[in-house]
């Protein structure tokens, strides 16, 4: 798992997945409001002239030289919701992150936002 000390080297990196297939390249990292762990990451996809962040759950990811493994294959990551690369994520829209993984989505404490951009 990526521990938060790690965060700030790890962005830049390749984040491939659970069979070596590069996915794109580790932007940000949003923790859980509720425990300030990392939760999810954007990860930039697409052609140079044409990039979006799709997130990826960072919970089962494993750090190597030069790279990240995240638990997910590459084609279920590349139809995860996506944000333009200057776009903020609204939290209306955290939801359909987590149902895309199969995962529970539980707003964060007061009914706000569940993530948090690191």
């Amino acid at each position: 798992m990526i521990q938060p000390a790690d965060i700030r080297e790890w962005r830049d990196q390749d984040v491939v997945d659970e069979q070596g297939r590069k996915i794109g390249v580790l932007e940000a990292i949003y923790v859980a409001t509720s425990t300030d762990e990392p939760a999810m990451a954007t990860v930039r996809t697409g052609l140079p002239t044409r990039h979006r962040l799709v997130f990826v759950p960072v919970d089962d990811a494993v750090v190597g030289p030069g790279y990240v493994k995240v638990s997910y294959t590459r084609s279920l990551v590349k139809k995860a919701p996506s944000l333009g690369m200057d776009d903020v994520l609204p939290a209306e829209q955290e939801g359909a992150i987590f149902q895309h993984y199969g995962k529970t989505y539980q707003p964060g404490p007061g009914g706000g936002r569940q993530l948090a951009r690191r």
